[in-house]
């Protein structure tokens, strides 16, 4: 966000200290300092400062002179996935999916130019790019990111072309924002996104969209498979009928409650 949008009673404190909690990743479990203000783009003793008070409220710890979260910082997420009423209104249709096909399943928003994971289920064990909640990847490169992105007006999605960075994650990803826009075309005549190889290899995911009751894209469901024992067409064939019928149950429960779509919606 640039320093044009952000309203008057915008809270540079507070947003620094959410981006020193959200610079840890699985690539970055720990850090010192000044890795930490490298990677947020602060100074030192700005990232000096949210990090005695993160530590102070019990969300980030040290050892010697390295940082890390701590597990209060799990209160965050669960406060959203408790009120948001996750586990009733999606977990279920999730289950129930992974139940028939196998395989995994999940629902997804769009943040950004991120999907980020509301809801997921799994049998899956196999070591690769993780689906869990609270995950966010590159919409472009996910089958759910590329149903969500298909929804967005012209205008907001011109945007987004136009100023995304599409990063290679296997040989198989689309880095043209030209061919993506063609594929999103395609999508929207659809109404269903594949992605083979795009986020990670070994990962063929089938999305459709979740609707509000006007007819507006506020969430997405998958169902994935692995590359090799799956194709496209197979799981098109096999699981696009259900999966659409999974996306209409959930879009039944969500209505059910104003809060929660709002909140997909936002």
């Amino acid at each position: 966000m640039s320093d044009r949008d952000r309203p008057p009673e915008f809270v540079e404190g507070l947003a620094k200290g959410l981006a020193i909690l959200e610079s840890f990743d699985a690539d970055h479990p720990e850090m010192t300092l000044s890795e930490l203000a490298r990677r947020v783009g602060l100074s030192p003793a700005a990232a000096r400062r949210s990090l005695i008070t993160l530590s102070t409220l019990g969300y980030v710890g040290q050892k010697d002179k390295r940082f890390h979260l701590r597990p209060k910082i799990m209160t965050l997420g669960t406060s959203f996935y408790s009120s948001a009423r996750i586990d009733e209104l999606m977990q279920p249709d999730l289950r129930q999916l992974v139940g028939r096909f196998g395989d995994a399943s999940s629902v997804g928003t769009l943040d950004g130019g991120d999907v980020i994971y509301v809801a997921h289920h799994s049998v899956q064990r196999a070591r690769r790019a993780t689906a869990v909640i609270g995950a966010r990847y590159p919409a472009y490169a996910t089958s759910m990111g590329r149903v969500l992105l298909a929804s967005l007006p012209d205008d907001a999605l011109e945007t987004y072309l136009a100023g995304v960075t599409m990063e290679p994650l296997t040989a198989q990803t689309c880095t043209d924002p030209c061919q993506l826009r063609e594929d999103l075309q395609r999508v929207r005549q659809d109404g269903y996104a594949t992605t083979v190889d795009q986020l990670d290899y070994g990962i063929t995911a089938l999305a459709v969209p979740i609707r509000d009751p006007s007819g507006a894209t506020i969430a997405a469901v998958n169902s994935s498979g692995y590359t090799g024992m799956l194709t496209v067409e197979t799981l098109i064939a096999e699981r696009l009928p259900a999966l659409r019928e999974t996306a209409s149950h959930i879009a039944h429960q969500i209505a059910r409650y104003p809060v929660l779509q709002t909140v997909l919606g936002d």
